[in-house]
């Protein structure tokens, strides 16, 4: 349901200015965790402790996955999975926990989030090899399995269980933003007085930032990627943005993308991409997919409502729409010379 590619939802461009904010070392890395590019950065008063930091976040990423991997044979969710509709599976607490949330954001968003989706047989095919479309029959079996309500969890001993056979549960959709919030953790722990996580397309930033206002972060056009559309300041925020733009097949002439309603099996049309900030990495990943699932009014009527929480989307009319708190500038307002956005989403 949350699919994306690892380069084009989130390239990152910055610059640092340690004189001005006071911080004297600066490290970053970058590698393949969860089947992902990671960019990890730190700031900090010295270089031992930036680096300490990035390889602190990097050692938490690493035991995270190992806990969530659906493909792992070896963890916990694997576990669950092979046990559905058989029996169920006492998990670690915060696994369990993990679980109820998601499950939190399904009733929150109706069903758009569902880490059932895993269940769902991957009958559309993004890589050039589709040429028809699959049956209505085919689309309506391809999700059958889908259901939050029949995730079954039990306080009394973390145990969890899958209710039906054939279910299936995964952590695409809030795995690495689940990830950046850890790896923050550890790092602002470790002494790391500001940095950046950038989970495969899933962002959170803190600390002092380059700019004056904060970190200055510009949305991509969805047709015209090397182009800003609007641009805003933020500060101790994630931003997360799913769009139609990575993954698609044109078939008699319409175009069909990659991000899929779990209740219906088809592809999700009427916008081109929907970018959520808010202070929390997990929540940000889970609404992106969510929101842009959802639609333009139904979705941005539960932003509207989500404290702390705001959007911007663009639709199919290429039409930019913001919730009612968010601050942003628009693309004849962009900075001045000297002053391009740090962080480029959709690009």
């Amino acid at each position: 349901m949350n699919v994306r590619c690892i380069f084009s939802l989130l390239c990152i461009f910055f610059w640092w200015n340690t004189d001005s904010s006071g911080q004297t070392a600066t490290f970053s890395r970058e590698l393949i965790l969860m089947g992902s590019r990671f960019e990890i950065t730190a700031i900090a008063n010295d270089d031992s402790t930036a680096r300490e930091s990035v390889d602190l976040a990097i050692e938490e990423i690493s035991r995270i996955e190992d806990l969530i991997s659906e493909w792992d044979s070896a963890s916990q969710t694997s576990e669950i999975n092979r046990q559905a509709g058989k029996q169920p599976v006492k998990v670690s607490q915060e696994l369990f926990t993990l679980i109820r949330r998601s499950n939190k954001v399904s009733a929150l968003t109706g069903g758009a989030f569902d880490i059932t989706f895993a269940s769902a047989d991957r009958i559309w095919k993004f890589d050039g090899s589709m040429k028809t479309l699959p049956s209505k029959e085919e689309i309506a079996r391809s999700v059958a399995k889908i259901d939050y309500q029949k995730i079954v969890v039990n306080p009394s001993d973390t145990s969890i269980f899958l209710s039906e056979a054939g279910m299936k549960m995964g952590f695409g959709g809030i795995g690495k933003g689940y990830a950046a919030n850890q790896a923050k953790t550890i790092m602002q722990q470790r002494g790391a007085t500001g940095g950046l996580v950038n989970a495969g397309g899933d962002l959170i930033c803190w600390g002092k930032s380059p700019g004056p206002n904060g970190w200055r972060v510009g949305i991509a056009n969805p047709k015209a990627r090397n182009q800003l559309v609007a641009w805003m300041e933020i500060n101790n925020m994630a931003v997360v943005t799913s769009g139609d733009y990575e993954r698609y097949v044109i078939l008699n002439g319409k175009k069909y993308a990659h991000i899929i309603n779990p209740k219906t099996g088809w592809p999700v049309s009427g916008l081109q991409s929907v970018t959520i900030i808010c202070a929390d990495a997990e929540l940000a990943d889970a609404l992106a997919t969510a929101v842009f699932v959802m639609g333009e009014k139904e979705g941005m009527a539960l932003i509207n409502q989500l404290k702390g929480v705001e959007c911007m989307m663009i639709n199919d009319k290429d039409e930019i729409l913001k919730s009612e708190s968010l601050k942003m500038y628009f693309y004849h307002e962009q900075p001045q010379s000297g002053e391009t956005p740090q962080l480029i989403i959709g690009q």
